[in-house]
């Protein structure tokens, strides 16, 4: 199940980064960021994604946690825009048709935010439930790294 959650974050990272002047106009659509740091959010957001990706993939100490503050943050955007009436595209997983995925597309996004929540939960459960810890990265590198020699 970690799968879909490396597969969902690395695909909704690498297509924003593949076009960040675009994710840049829907970050602008929402209202909430000032104009001159808008660009640096519409790239580092998409790094923060696939770095999360990563650590996830590897169950790094802390990436669990980056996921749900991310997670958090998305939902608290895209009900924002609901509160607001906004007709835009949540860009979720990059810029999409701006036209097309309107409205609707951010209720869809908060639903599909919600079940996500849901799976994170239990990812949660089942690490305190196992005892199960969370690898820390310098254990890792110098676990490569011992190889290596």
């Amino acid at each position: 199940m970690r799968v879909v959650y490396v597969v969902l974050f690395l695909y909704a990272g690498i297509n924003k980064l593949m076009n960040p002047r675009a994710f840049a106009t829907v970050i602008d659509a929402f209202g909430l960021v000032p104009d001159p740091i808008i660009m640096p959010i519409a790239l580092a957001l998409p790094i923060l994604e696939i770095f999360a990706a990563v650590g996830l993939l590897f169950d790094l100490r802390g990436t669990l946690g980056l996921v749900t503050g991310l997670l958090v943050f998305f939902m608290a955007v895209v009900s924002y825009g609901i509160w607001l009436g906004l007709d835009i595209d949540c860009g979720c997983f990059g810029p999409g048709d701006l036209e097309g995925d309107a409205y609707r597309g951010l209720r869809q996004a908060l639903y599909r935010n919600f079940i996500l929540a849901a799976g994170l939960a239990y990812f949660y459960t089942w690490r305190f439930s196992r005892a199960v810890k969370p690898v820390r990265l310098e254990l890792l590198i110098n676990k490569i790294r011992y190889k290596e020699e």
